[in-house]
């Protein structure tokens, strides 16, 4: 039978952390495209837990609580519920949706996020982390290892007291790059999906001139403009932006023309 959709015959990586590559990789599938899911970030607890553990210990000292990935939330709340139970005034802030999702099956409701762009200035732009809302109050943000610090800068200029718990930490992908490069000779890879700068640094530095080769001639789809930019600093050009999150990945994908 053969196989009917707008992704039909076209092979396409995934890129996410393992735990959260299925959605988008089922997709694709349901689109009738083949998905190769290749995280180009692995993901582990932090190095030393005792920063998590202290925070658990005081954290209905806080006013917001953020948590900037699904991975925030699944190495740190576990640690902070078994503490204890999550305090009814604590707000819980997330950078995008999935990260809210995340949260609420754990359950901890009532999450600010934005809604259109997911990063840290449209989290930034949210009235309730206004300067008059957490001036003079104690912020934790959760997050892993490294990471851009405007989230953390910006809200101690606006007054806040903050604390940034490393809660987890990336690595490149463990495995060398060999199935891509495979794929790629055998010619059945037709797309990349990247949704980190950091990942897409990896995969660069891990390619030979005939890797690179291979990656400046395929089709690069990135959900946001800053990881075009980046993109495009390390040398590629064959950039397809889309809307936001899995949603505007997939969405790209099913509309591209596939035969320019």
């Amino acid at each position: 039978m053969s196989v009917v959709g707008p992704l039909a015959g076209r092979s396409i990586v995934v890129t996410r952390p393992q735990a959260q590559a299925a959605p988008l990789a089922e997709a694709i599938a349901a689109a009738g495209g083949t998905p190769i899911v290749f995280p180009l970030l692995e993901i582990a607890p932090a190095a030393d837990p005792q920063p998590l553990a202290e925070a658990a210990a005081r954290l209905a000292e806080y006013a917001v609580a953020a948590f900037v990935s699904p991975n925030a939330v699944e190495h740190a709340l576990p640690v902070l519920l078994a503490h204890a139970a999550w305090p009814a005034g604590l707000l819980p802030a997330a950078v995008g949706q999935g990260t809210v999702k995340a949260l609420a099956a754990r359950g901890v409701t009532g999450c600010i996020a934005p809604t259109e762009r997911f990063d840290s200035e449209a989290l930034l732009a949210l009235p309730e982390l206004a300067a008059e809302q957490v001036a003079g109050r104690r912020v934790a943000i959760f997050r892993g290892d490294g990471g851009r610090e405007l989230l953390a800068d910006t809200l101690r200029q606006r007054g806040a007291t903050v604390d940034c718990i490393t809660c987890y930490r990336r690595s490149g992908p463990s495995d060398g790059i060999a199935p891509l490069l495979s794929a790629w000779r055998q010619g059945r890879l037709d797309a990349i999906t990247v949704s980190s700068s950091e990942g897409l640094r990896y995969l660069v530095d891990l390619l030979d001139a005939e890797g690179l080769a291979f990656l400046k001639a395929t089709p690069l789809f990135v959900p946001h403009a800053r990881i075009a930019e980046n993109a495009r600093a390390l040398g590629l050009s064959n950039i397809v932006l889309t809307e936001a999150a899995d949603a505007g990945l997939i969405a790209g994908l099913r509309a591209y023309n596939w035969l320019q």
